[in-house]
């Protein structure tokens, strides 16, 4: 199992990166809240990962913490939970909020995501209510995190493309976009921005 990878940011597209460790490169799929203190491409990086293994594709997650990669670890645990949706939740919401919406039995918050219903959300709410304090042992990170950098790419192409890869159809994340848009912003503040607002739709 790889635990974790050190080396070079090779690519940064939301929510798809690539890392190069001496020459290799290793693809990977992170949620947002790995993406806000990502390095500029070309600077070191480090992160935690996890590989999910299935009969059509090996595929490596990449997290900024320990915490995150722990939640991950354990919304796979919940029935009809996988990695896409597991992806979507530390999306839109840190550790810190997952735990307060386990808690508040906030099952609303949870079936704005996309890919959740009310089954889903009340499933994740009570199989998970009994490790969050585990996940509440503070996050220990790889490496230092740098604060985001502004894609060379369009901003706004980016932060559509990475809302629909979440699950949004293309005009909820275009609307989503229009409404969090203001000059100057990067791609990872307009992703902010944007799950912001879903969050409070």
């Amino acid at each position: 199992m790889i635990g974790f990878l050190r080396g070079r940011l090779a690519l940064k597209q939301p929510p798809a990166l690539m890392v190069d460790v001496n020459g290799v490169g290793y693809e990977l799929e992170a949620p947002m809240s790995t993406f806000y203190v990502l390095p500029s491409v070309g600077e070191q990086v480090a992160l935690f990962t996890h590989l999910v293994v299935r009969e059509d594709a090996h595929i490596l997650f990449g997290f900024g913490t320990d915490g995150e990669r722990r939640l991950f670890r354990g919304l796979l645990k919940v029935s009809g939970v996988g990695p896409k949706i597991a992806l979507g939740i530390l999306s839109g919401s840190s550790v810190e909020d997952f735990l307060r919406i386990v808690e508040a039995e906030d099952t609303a918050m949870l079936t704005r995501i996309p890919g959740i219903g009310r089954k889903t959300a009340e499933r994740v709410i009570i199989e998970m209510r009994d490790s969050v304090q585990k996940l509440a042992v503070p996050a220990s990170a790889v490496d230092g995190a740098a604060p985001p950098a502004a894609s060379p790419l369009s901003p706004q192409g980016e932060a559509f493309a990475a809302l629909v890869s979440l699950g949004y159809k293309p005009p909820e994340a275009a609307r989503l976009l229009k409404a969090a848009d203001e000059p100057g912003l990067s791609t990872t503040e307009l992703i902010r921005r944007a799950l912001k607002s879903a969050a409070k739709a």
